[in-house]
């Protein structure tokens, strides 16, 4: 599948610049790339929050895994809730 690419255009305080530049010049990657990774980088630390999983979820997980014998093979999963 081709991702559709966008285009930002910000502007940085000479001190953000510089910072961005010296980052370049360290990794030998052009300052674009920088940015990219450090926006990966959050992206990966921020979008996967984790919670606690409430009781009743822990208690039909227990009982699932309990019961995961009794699991079945649904080859067609449409053909399978239609006959439900």
């Amino acid at each position: 599948m081709k991702q559709v690419q966008k285009q930002v255009k910000i502007s940085l305080t000479d001190q953000l610049y510089d910072f961005l530049l010296g980052q370049s010049s360290q990794l030998g990657i052009p300052v674009t790339q920088v940015v990219k990774h450090m926006i990966i980088e959050k992206a990966q630390k921020d979008s996967y929050p984790t919670y606690k999983a409430s009781k009743r979820t822990e208690e039909a997980y227990k009982q699932a895994m309990l019961e995961k014998d009794k699991a079945i093979l649904v080859e067609d999963i449409d053909e399978y809730f239609a006959k439900l």
